[in-house]
């Protein structure tokens, strides 16, 4: 059974940071890439950045460039999202995805691409 399960997520000062975690199980972790996706209320699910468990290719959102850094640990099985200079508009529910596809996502991560997500964890980011 294909399982992500997110955790990491709270309430954090404009500034702070947060690293969010993505366990992945039930799938070979190398063959597929893991997406980050957040959602705020009353808005879509927003790509905010994606990694190829196998050779460690990446995505980012612009909103995030140089904010976020996204990093894959193959032995646990787990992807990582480190947050810095977090901001007010950051505030979401944030969802880790099984990725599907080359590297369509490398130039655009939309739900679509993904099969498999995690139950998400909320960021909220106080100004």
């Amino acid at each position: 059974e294909v399982q992500l399960v997110e955790s990491g997520g709270g309430l954090v000062q404009a500034g702070g940071s947060l690293r969010l975690s993505c366990a992945a199980s039930g799938f070979t972790f190398d063959d597929y890439a893991i997406g980050w996706f957040r959602q705020a209320p009353g808005k879509e699910r927003e790509g905010v950045s994606c990694i190829s468990s196998s050779d460690g290719s990446s995505y980012y959102a612009d909103s995030v460039k140089g904010r976020f850094t996204v990093s894959s640990d193959n032995a646990k099985n787990t992807v990582y999202l480190q947050m810095n200079s977090l901001k007010p508009e950051d505030t979401a529910v944030y969802y880790c995805a099984r990725t599907l596809g080359d590297s369509e996502w490398l130039f655009a991560l939309q739900p679509s691409m993904c099969d498999y997500w995690g139950q998400g964890t909320q960021v909220t980011v106080s100004s």
